[in-house]
């Protein structure tokens, strides 16, 4: 319990993704953490790790990283008085809201791969399992200014995603987002909508309804303690939180300056599977997702099929390779189609000029005729023969 108590805690003190105290907390645990904080004095082992750390990175002297830590701890130490974290575990009871902490039996394990940015503690609201939530899951992310075309594939991405059994992962927001949530709810797998605020805050407020939606069947999920609401760097920093809790991500529309591709990046940095779905070349609302597929930082991706088999197992959910119409002479064997080929379309021809110009015998000719006039390919006139026209069928 006194773990979870500094967990909590450390929600408070630290912004999501603070490095420097995931760094100190994976150096002496939470419980110690939060002490050193309370004293204002760090261990001399790890404040001289983080000068060195910064001096590995040409950031300047010894003292300068002094004077820099001083004002990371003088940041912490002021969120302290108003810290209650018995209070805020109350609060979460009350909202109907769950704290899941690292080495819980509901914790993924694949957010470790976030090192000393792993978010300390989690808030859930939802029904789900949030680790078996994301066991198989692909994140669906894009523009929040969606055009039409966008929404559309993102809702058709999430519901195909949902009814192949996967989870879908997003960030809640207006666009490609909510799309791909609404498109999931449609299915049997569970959506996770991970927030930039607390769980209890609905932002966007017109997403209300949504999340109503999705705590039923899915997750709404936070590092940020109840009450916060959401401010720029928290989206950005949440975005690590999307791609480390899914197998893959695919990228619905995204400008060359949009948060989605600040999402790809961590997708790339913890080296998981990055798709890209494919806009108007004329569309500036799909260019990122342009540049990522020539760059080959992304693979192009049309449907949901294409997206279950890149983030599946080998030889699993495999998509079927796309396929034009089949025409009822393609079943045809090859002599049989060469006969074909030489009789004209608009004028007939007798079965000798057949013959010459399909380069088999007449006897071959004639024998084939019989058969393709039954089929329906071709028809005898008065000049000869000359083919029907032919409907593509489905297949």
């Amino acid at each position: 319990m006194r773990e979870r108590l500094a967990r909590v805690m450390l929600m408070r003190l630290a912004e999501p993704g603070d490095a420097v105290m995931g760094r100190l907390v994976a150096s002496c645990g939470p419980e110690a953490a939060v002490e050193q904080v309370r004293r204002g004095v760090l261990d001399p082992e790890f404040v001289r790790w983080f000068a060195d750390a910064r001096r590995g990175r040409a950031a300047g002297s010894a003292e300068e990283a002094d004077a820099r830590l001083d004002r990371v701890l003088a940041a912490w130490t002021a969120r302290l008085e108003a810290a209650d974290p018995a209070g805020d575990l109350a609060e979460g009871e009350r909202a109907g809201a769950r704290l899941i902490t690292p080495g819980e039996s509901e914790w993924p394990t694949q957010l470790d791969d976030l090192r000393d940015s792993r978010p300390h503690a989690l808030w859930l609201h939802g029904q789900a399992n949030l680790r078996f939530a994301c066991i198989r899951s692909v994140a669906v992310v894009g523009s929040r200014a969606a055009t039409p075309y966008g929404v559309h594939v993102a809702a058709e991405f999430g519901a195909g995603l949902s009814e192949r059994g996967y989870g879908v992962v997003s960030g809640g927001a207006y666009g490609i987002d909510g799309a791909a949530h609404r498109g999931a709810l449609a299915g049997d797998a569970p959506t996770v909508a991970v927030l930039a605020c607390g769980v209890d805050v609905s932002y966007p407020s017109a997403h209300h309804d949504l999340f109503a939606v999705v705590r039923t069947q899915g997750l709404l999920v936070s590092e940020s303690p109840l009450g916060v609401r959401p401010t720029r760097p928290r989206f950005l920093v949440r975005n690590r939180l999307i791609a480390a809790l899914a197998r893959g991500t695919v990228v619905i529309e995204a400008a060359v300056r949009s948060g989605a591709l600040n999402t790809a990046g961590h997708a790339v940095a913890l080296n998981r599977i990055l798709a890209a779905v494919p806009g108007p070349v004329t569309s500036d609302a799909s260019a990122g997702c342009h540049r990522l597929i020539r760059q080959g930082a992304a693979v192009c991706v049309t449907t949901p099929a294409e997206a279950a088999e890149l983030v599946g197992a080998i030889g699993c959910d495999l998509a079927p390779e796309p396929r034009g119409p089949v025409l009822p002479r393609d079943g045809l064997p090859a002599e049989v189609r060469r006969v074909l080929e030489a009789v004209p379309a608009r004028n007939g021809a007798g079965p000798a000029t057949i013959a010459v110009e399909a380069g088999v015998d007449l006897e071959t000719v004639l024998a084939c005729l019989g058969g393709l006039a039954a089929a329906g390919h071709v028809e005898k006139v008065s000049r000869g023969w000359r083919l029907r026209p032919e409907r593509p069928v489905a297949g």
